[in-house]
């Protein structure tokens, strides 16, 4: 019994031996943190002794903002936090900016407060696709002043500077010539007849607007080049090389990805008052123009062909010349913007086609492009792979039998993407 007793000591003994090494060796391994996590760790994007301004944005005046370099969060060392205190990059930190001189050029939103996240998703897809590596300036046009989430997220997210300005009550109300009554009995008739926007009074401004007004605010005198983003639109590709650049270099005036027939119930009358532009100026038309794309009876009726202007990069110079300028005033005296419905998209693009030469518009199948609800998806399998793209080819629009882009194509002699009848 005394010799069973023994033995089973002598197994205690060795057992606590081992648990007492393990131990040892275990502790050792361990990491020994100057620190507690909760304490305020540095991150290795933070940069210490670099101070923090008292305000999350640098202002240059009301209506300009540059991007947010720095935190305005500061905590004791003896509090805890379970967020650490986040010093955010500059842009030349997230990827190098691209070699050579930048355009004078800008990206320009109508948006309202309300847009705020749907405008941050469009600011992201172009920041990350592009701006990132270009840091051009960003212009936030709105018909009331913009509240101060819009702008802390917007010029948070934009990597160059952000531009705020409000439009002129004159740009964005009826204008003295309007018979009120005879407009709201329009819009009511499109209601009954479900007319897309038919009964809205706000967009019937917006196509106004941006047929006529956005290139003279205060604030886009200073650019030369334009790039319009709406919200929640998607850039599936990534864009290697500068589309200022491009249209600057090739003598661009006017471009898009997306073309397609108006709605003809919008539009009833905009091809009278184009031909009574065309007969008061023929000096403002062009001997090269592009009513081929326009017409399919030499001008004397409209196709409903137009580019799709919620994507467009233009020339800001060409759009405040007298040619355009005659030809926005013929049409707004008629007052079909309101005693119809007719889109910024149609006049721009019979704009562009009337007084432009054809080499001076340009198709961009490069950047790929979605905007509830149709997709331009780049059309070449070696150019979607080269670019990244992760957009679905057979989404893409372009040869669809409602799309005018081959119109585009064959008017200018211009030869088809590989591809593309597998599209149609």
């Amino acid at each position: 019994m005394a010799t069973g007793s023994g033995r089973y000591l002598r197994y205690i003994l060795f057992a606590v031996f081992g648990i007492t090494i393990i131990y040892f060796i275990s502790t050792s391994s361990l990491p020994s943190y100057a620190q507690p996590l909760t304490s305020g760790t540095a991150f290795s994007w933070e940069r210490p002794g670099e101070s923090t301004p008292s305000s999350s944005t640098n202002e240059i005046d009301d209506s300009i903002h540059l991007p947010q370099t720095t935190s305005v969060v500061e905590s004791s060392q003896s509090e805890e936090t379970t967020t650490p205190n986040v010093i955010p990059t500059i842009p030349s930190e997230l990827s190098p900016p691209a070699p050579g001189e930048r355009i004078n050029a800008t990206f320009i939103t109508l948006a309202r407060n309300t847009d705020i996240w749907e405008i941050a998703r469009s600011i992201r897809q172009v920041e990350d696709r592009f701006n990132r590596n270009y840091n051009y300036d960003w212009v936030f046009l709105n018909d009331k002043p913009f509240d101060e989430t819009f702008k802390k997220v917007t010029t948070s997210l934009v990597s160059g500077k952000t531009h705020y300005g409000e439009i002129p009550v004159d740009h964005w109300s009826f204008p003295p010539w309007i018979d009120q009554k005879k407009a709201e009995a329009v819009r009511e008739d499109m209601r009954r007849r479900k007319i897309i926007y038919g009964d809205s009074v706000s967009y019937r401004h917006m196509c106004r607007f941006e047929s006529g007004f956005f290139f003279r605010h205060p604030l886009l005198q200073q650019f030369e080049y334009y790039w319009r983003v709406e919200p929640s639109i998607e850039l599936f590709c990534d864009i290697h090389y500068d589309p200022f650049r491009f249209m600057k270099e090739n003598k661009k005036k006017y471009s898009f990805v997306l073309s397609l027939y108006e709605y003809v119930e919008t539009i009833p009358t905009l091809w009278d008052s184009t031909k009574k532009f065309i007969k008061a100026h023929p000096e403002h038309i062009s001997p090269d123009n592009s009513m081929g794309f326009l017409s399919d009876d030499g001008g004397d009726t409209y196709n409903k062909c137009h580019f799709w202007s919620n994507f467009e990069i233009g020339n800001l110079d060409w759009l405040r010349s007298k040619p355009y300028i005659d030809f926005f005033e013929t049409l707004d005296k008629d007052g079909g913007f309101f005693y119809e419905r007719w889109g910024d998209a149609p006049v721009h693009s019979i704009a562009a086609s009337l007084l432009l030469r054809k080499d001076e518009i340009h198709f961009f199948n490069d950047i790929a492009y979605y905007h509830v609800p149709f997709t331009h998806c780049p059309t070449g399998e070696d150019v979607r792979r080269k670019l990244r793209c992760h957009c679905n080819p057979a989404d893409n629009f372009d040869w669809k039998p409602y799309s005018c882009t081959s119109r585009f194509f064959d008017l200018n002699k211009l030869k088809k993407p590989e591809g593309w009848e597998t599209q149609v």
